[in-house]
């Protein structure tokens, strides 16, 4: 091992390095090592971090203001020298090397063990908890546990309050906080979620499809399709993912997304066909990252014999044949990292960066509206509504509608009063959330997740009479302007929340889409009046 004083990029002469392959290790002025690399040419790979610094990410700019020496091995190939960084860094743990930990281990779903237990997702196990998992796949277990709750009616509130809350007016929580149900009660319908977490979903299934058939024949068809709905998830969830029953390898699919100095990362594993979930990661940026990344997770995971990536790791391809030498090493077989330029593979790669872009729009917005108004699934889907009137004439109403925190314009409707004929906001909100609706129903057609009424208490109580009419149960709120305070149904007193957080800047950017939006209806509504009287005079 040869060692160079460096006190400074101005300090640094690339002539003493050496151009063979080999590892590099950048100390501090402690000798603590910093960073190890490898190179096919060290004299190359080295000065680059003295040159063109302003090219250089964030972090290994930081890197380079601390080197105060560098060592280096010089080995027979590229082979050889991954083989030794890997041993190197294993021995070091160096600061600045890609150290992986997964954006977030896999969690369990978990009933408390009290009285009237509660579900939750549990990233650990204990005594306190019984827990079903762990689920490889968010998605999927999010979407299972929202059946649970939904079918079983389990109690989602960290603590019994002292009055109903928001799942129990929507129908899908038994309220053992009122004592709406007893222990007994309640304790069987936790036996029956258990037995369902556990895969004997048979009896769930027979269930459903009679209630099903009952609530069709009595012409409930909103709680049908609700029935109908609720086994397809079941289908869906139950069945294995195959994505081709002739392959006979393992293969992962990894992606990579560049935002800001952060590279998000979404590795998918198939194994014989079959796709068994993902694994996500945050790292900060740093040169040569991907090729660090593959070597970084390999030497704790899997090496499977297919490798699939996008284009553009590699200076040259004889850099990706030296990786596939290494894993062929560490896993005793061949592997391949394949590069696809069309077909299936391609639709895998599609898939994993899919998966990407899914993680990075759930807005930590929804995610506090759900926790905060205790709602059984994210507001994906907003819709929102207010009146607009001009004395008893020109009254409208406008409804807006939000996916995923944005608006969603192509789900933008006006509505003009057929049953109101003067200014009676509350009845006019009674009218718009009834034929609303009633519409959706009878397209079956999908409901939202959150309902938001521009208004108080009375607004808030009209609209929900319009909904009892229809026979649903959809989560619903007020929001008031003057104070901003959040109406539920069935509480006396608003609540209040911090208005500049995200949720409430959510909400208000939601209520006043609404009323811009039915104001620029009513106000059309009037032009349309002046001109009609102009061209009859």
């Amino acid at each position: 091992m040869v060692m160079m004083e460096i006190n400074g990029p101005q300090n640094f002469d690339a002539r003493q390095v050496p151009t063979s392959p080999g590892v590099y290790l950048f100390r501090d002025e402690g000798q603590i090592i910093l960073y190890c690399g490898k190179a096919k040419n060290l004299r190359n790979r080295v000065g680059s971090y003295f040159s063109n610094q302003d090219r250089l990410a964030i972090k290994t700019r930081h890197l380079v203001t601390r080197i105060r020496s560098v060592d280096w091995i010089v080995v027979r190939n590229e082979v050889e020298a991954l083989l030794l960084e890997n041993k190197l860094i294993k021995q070091h743990s160096p600061r600045y090397n890609i150290m992986l930990k997964d954006a977030k281990t896999f969690a369990y779903i978990a009933f408390t063990k009290d009285k009237f237990p509660r579900i939750l997702t549990s990233r650990k196990t204990g005594q306190r908890l019984e827990s079903f998992g762990p689920y490889t796949d968010g998605m999927m277990r999010r979407e299972l546990q929202k059946l649970v709750v939904g079918i079983f009616k389990i109690r989602t509130c960290t603590t019994l309050p002292n009055r109903a809350c928001l799942n129990y007016h929507i129908g899908i929580c038994t309220a053992p906080c009122i004592r709406n149900v007893t222990a007994e009660e309640y304790q069987r319908q936790v036996e029956a979620a258990r037995h369902f977490l556990k895969g004997n979903i048979r009896e769930t299934v027979d269930r459903l499809k009679k209630q099903m058939k009952e609530a069709s024949e009595e012409k409930r068809y909103e709680r049908a399709l609700e029935c109908r709905n609720q086994l397809s998830s079941i289908e869906l969830l139950s069945r294995r993912q195959i994505v081709d029953n002739e392959r006979d390898y393992d293969q992962d699919v990894i992606a990579f997304k560049k935002v800001g100095e952060k590279m998000t990362v979404v590795q998918m594993g198939v194994r014989k066909g079959v796709l068994l979930g993902k694994k996500d990661f945050k790292v900060e940026m740093q040169e040569n990252f991907e090729q660090e990344f593959l070597r970084a997770f390999y030497s704790a995971n899997q090496i499977p014999r297919e490798i699939i990536i996008r284009k553009g790791f590699w200076t040259d391809d004889s850099e990706r044949r030296s990786l596939e030498a290494y894993f062929e090493t560490q896993r005793g077989g061949r592997v391949s990292l394949v590069v696809p330029e069309k077909g299936e593979k391609v639709e895998l790669l599609n898939l994993a960066e899919e998966n990407i872009a899914a993680n990075m729009e759930y807005d930590s917005a929804l995610i506090d509206l759900k926790e905060a108004l205790n709602l059984p699934s994210l507001p994906l889907i907003i819709e929102s509504f207010d009146i607009s009137n001009t004395g008893d004439e020109h009254i409208v109403s406008g409804m807006v509608r939000f996916v995923n925190g944005k608006p969603d314009r192509s789900g933008y409707r006006k509505f003009r009063m057929r049953t109101v004929n003067e200014q009676n906001d509350f009845a006019s909100m009674r009218e718009v959330v009834l034929r609303r609706y009633k519409r959706l129903l009878e397209e079956k057609a999908q409901m939202p997740d959150l309902i938001l009424i521009d208004g108080g208490a009375e607004q808030l109580g009209a609209a929900i009479g319009s909904l009892k009419s229809l026979g649903l149960s959809l989560p619903i709120i007020g929001l008031a302007k003057k104070f901003e305070e959040i109406y539920l149904p069935d509480e006396m007193f608003p609540r209040k929340f911090d208005k500049n957080s995200k949720m409430m800047l959510l909400l208000r950017r939601v209520r006043d889409a609404t009323h811009d939006f039915s104001l620029g209806y009513n106000k059309k509504r009037r032009q349309m009046k002046m001109r009609e009287e102009f061209l009859g005079k």
